[in-house]
């Protein structure tokens, strides 16, 4: 059997039973865990300071007395201020360092019961990083009168032994998931993979959030959803306050954010507090970020930083602690080389940066949206509609296909299902709703900028990624290859005036060419069926 090796500190006041025969009367956790006949220790190694040496002796002196095959090493250990978690920790680190760990012969453990609250916090983070192989020990005293040694029990930290306290960890984090999701069995996994990290992030870090993505991605949803889990872990205990900056100019805007005090410009007839000072120990969400001017995010780039600005027209520093969300639909990067957006600020902004894919890029996830705004309109409404079989199916056949465009996104989702589930006779969604549905979208987005099947076989997600520039001369190329016999012909009808100026016109490299910067190439053209 490996030998029983106890490491702890001297407890000043517990262990200090004075020096006459009296001692033997009181519990004493150095002394009372060397008398336990089911844990024999072999050695303890009892850590103390220079002001209590003599202490020190003379428990050494008692263990000696009451457990013979004890072994005491007495270990000076100077500390400035035992209190100080960083001092405490270091020392405790490097007296680990030094020790002659022997795992293969020695079973070791760490009395908790002595110290400062701030040694046992550092034996615990000690032990648990398995930088001393060790379990804890602790110690407690019994009713019985004269009973010195008292109780211990041995508290093991792996947790792997402990599959309830374990499987209850992962319950609360797959719990905060769903919830960060609305409760939607999401089937696509880029976006779980990325709530997932949100989760962690939420519990473990207050540094501010950058969420990216199309207008109607969900920013504004999953930003309240943040507050609300940091609000139920204690984390935060003031408001969410939410504004969207693309609605924020001049004066206003400082206003709005920072407030003013009384007579900082015409009209100010009283002193306002702002959105900053409003969200002070709880959430603040910025959205569209990237629309506030220049001045503005110098004065956030302060409050983040230092908690403290200038409401606008005041010299008295305001104070504010919040947990900062942004959200934007711009490419926050460019627009810093452009000299729209601050780089210390974004800087500041980016340390968690999370992109929200658009709808178009989660068809796999409509389904089951689709089911959650069916709940969501009868919780709001009072009244429940269904789709029949047949209805759902083709308005899910339309909604995955590539001619959905969603440029919306699940804003435009909710729209769709909201007026299907109004429209629904009888609470019924029938195959006439549905096709009046699917053409109205069809108009609308033809309006916006052409219908997508125009587009065809481009992917969905290129399509999204294209200017309307681009998007109206690639529709005009792919009308006239779907009239074309062949590509050499289709060249020669795009290009009928520039080809009479070269010797020798290569139409068809040329239309090749340009189909390529799209991903394109005339025979994925043919195989799609339109030529």
């Amino acid at each position: 059997m490996r030998s029983k090796v106890a490491i702890g500190f001297l407890g000043t006041v517990l262990d200090n039973g004075g020096y006459g025969a009296a001692r033997w009367r009181k519990w004493r956790p150095s002394v009372g865990i060397c008398r336990q006949p089911q844990l024999p220790l072999a050695r303890l190694e009892l850590l103390h300071d220079n002001h209590h040496r003599k202490l020190a002796e003379q428990t050494a002196r008692d263990i000696a007395e009451a457990s013979p095959g004890t072994e005491v090493r007495l270990h000076a250990l100077n500390l400035e201020d035992p209190w100080d978690f960083g001092e405490m920790y270091s020392a405790l680190d490097d007296f680990a360092g030094r020790y002659p760990f022997d795992a293969d012969h020695e079973d070791y453990l760490l009395h908790i019961t002595t110290g400062t609250h701030v040694a046992q916090i550092c034996w615990f983070l000690l032990a648990e990083s398995r930088r001393i192989p060790a379990r804890l020990l602790q110690s407690s005293p019994t009713r019985q009168d004269n009973d010195f040694a008292g109780l211990v029990s041995v508290i093991d930290l792996d947790l792997a032994r402990y599959d309830r306290i374990a499987s209850r960890f992962a319950q609360q984090s797959e719990d905060t998931v769903a919830f960060l999701k609305s409760g939607i069995a999401t089937r696509n996994p880029r976006f779980n993979r990325m709530i997932e990290q949100i989760e962690r992030v939420a519990a473990r870090s207050s540094a501010p959030i950058l969420l990216r993505g199309p207008t109607g991605a969900g920013k504004s949803q999953l930003a309240r959803r943040l507050y609300e889990v940091k609000k139920a872990r204690h984390q935060l205990a003031g408001r969410f306050v939410e504004v969207n900056c693309a609605t924020l100019r001049g004066d206003s805007a400082m206003s709005a954010l920072f407030g003013h005090v009384k007579g900082a410009f015409t009209g100010a007839l009283s002193e306002r507090a702002g959105l900053l000072r409003g969200a002070d120990d709880g959430l603040l969400f910025l959205d569209e970020i990237g629309e506030l001017g220049l001045d503005e995010q110098a004065m956030l780039l302060k409050a983040i930083e230092e908690k403290r600005f200038f409401p606008f027209g005041g010299d008295r520093e305001a104070t504010s602690d919040f947990q900062l969300v942004c959200g934007t639909m711009r490419d926050l990067r460019q627009w810093v080389r452009d000299g729209k957006f601050r780089e210390d600020l974004y800087a500041r902004i980016n340390l968690w940066n999370f992109e929200l894919p658009a709808l178009a890029e989660r068809r796999e996830d409509i389904e089951p949206n689709l089911e959650f705004e069916l709940a969501r309109h009868a919780g709001e409404q009072g009244r429940h509609a269904r789709f029949n079989a047949e209805a759902r199916r083709g308005y899910l056949d339309f909604a995955l296909s590539p001619q959905a465009r969603w440029p919306g996104n699940f804003r435009e989702l909710s729209a769709s299902v909201t007026r299907m589930a109004t429209l629904a006779d009888a609470g019924r969604i029938d195959d006439a709703v549905v096709d009046e549905e699917i053409k109205r979208l069809r108009r609308e987005w033809q309006d916006e900028g052409g219908d997508s099947a125009a587009l065809a076989p481009l992917s969905v997600e290129r399509q999204a990624a294209l200017d309307l520039f681009d998007r109206a001369q690639l529709e005009a190329v792919l009308r006239v290859c779907r009239q074309a016999d062949s590509l050499s012909d289709a060249g020669r009808r795009l290009f009928a005036v520039s080809r009479l100026d070269k010797a020798n016109p290569n139409d068809a490299d040329r239309l090749r060419k340009y189909l390529a910067r799209f991903g394109l190439s005339w025979q994925a053209i043919r195989e799609s069926g339109r030529v």
